[in-house]
């Protein structure tokens, strides 16, 4: 027999139960932007040339471009066009960038607990280690906004065998970390269960622009196929629309053109009063709510 999980069980869609969002909405709308430091020289380092390129200056300097500059790009996109969006955020952001986190607060955007850093990953920690990188990730957000995160993202979305219920016994309501469906679904830890909410690796800038190296037009095309594909589905279903956006990449000028274009379309939309326009933390709670049964 093949190796299986046991974080989640069977659920194939014709079965699923029914529900609507909020006032009848039929498809939820988040965006998650991801805001991450790295460190000089040393650790994980996405390159903008090559995928296996070693750290060094350059790509350091592209990195932290997304927090001198990117991230103020995408807030006022945001901004322009009403947009909610959940920040994903490094702990150490807190130290090396007090200014987004004041831009944060005055948009009123909940914090997605992300790590440190994404210079490390979890994957391959000692269950002790984790639990420490957990710990001083969500006692830094929760000492400096008054109140823990909801959710968690893990930095480069890595994970050890015990990742889900550390994050459980950490108080995390919700979990992005299983691209496994378009609706939220429970996954089982040893403290109980704990929500999925989709977050995807398709619809990712860092996986489509740098890795697969579509140019920043298509990766627009592709949020709108999303975003149609999925409104046509939410006749039949309730579903999610997430596209995830790192400042250093999405905020590079020629790629604000078309996610331009693409938002617009998107928050313009004849269809738009079947989108609830909202963030992980909403949904996650909306779920949290429901009868037993609804979510798979």
């Amino acid at each position: 027999m093949l190796p299986n999980q046991n974080r989640y069980a069977r659920s194939v869609l014709p079965e699923r139960a029914d529900y609507s969002w909020p006032d009848g909405k039929r498809l939820a709308f988040w965006i998650a932007t991801n805001i991450e430091v790295f460190a000089y020289g040393t650790g994980v380092s996405p390159d903008p040339v090559s995928p296996t390129a070693p750290p060094n200056h350059r790509n350091y300097a592209w990195r932290d471009y997304g927090n001198r500059v990117g991230v103020w790009h995408l807030f006022d996109l945001f901004d322009e066009l009403n947009l909610p969006a959940s920040c994903l955020l490094n702990s150490l952001v807190y130290d090396d960038y007090p200014e987004i986190i004041d831009r944060i607060r005055r948009r009123g955007d909940p914090i997605v607990g992300h790590g440190r850093t994404n210079a490390e990953v979890q994957r391959g920690m000692w269950e002790d280690d984790e639990k420490k990188l957990i710990t001083e990730a969500t006692e830094t957000i929760a000492r400096h906004e008054g109140q823990a995160p909801k959710g968690w993202l893990g930095p480069g979305v890595a994970e050890t065998p015990v990742t889900p219920d550390l994050i459980k016994e950490a108080g995390y309501s919700y979990l992005l970390d299983w691209p496994c469906d378009d609706q939220p679904v429970w996954l089982n830890t040893r403290a109980g269960r704990l929500l999925s909410v989709p977050y995807p690796f398709e619809l990712n800038d860092i996986g489509q622009a740098v890795f697969r190296q579509h140019t920043g037009r298509e990766f627009a095309d592709m949020m709108v196929d999303q975003f149609e594909e999925l409104l046509r589905q939410s006749d039949d279903r309730p579903v999610v629309y997430c596209a995830s956006l790192h400042t250093y990449i999405s905020g590079q000028p020629y790629r604000l053109a078309p996610l331009r274009k693409a938002l617009k379309h998107i928050v313009e939309h004849p269809a738009r009063d079947k989108v609830w326009f909202t963030h992980s933390d909403a949904i996650a709670d909306y779920c949290l709510k429901m009868e037993d049964g609804l979510i798979p």
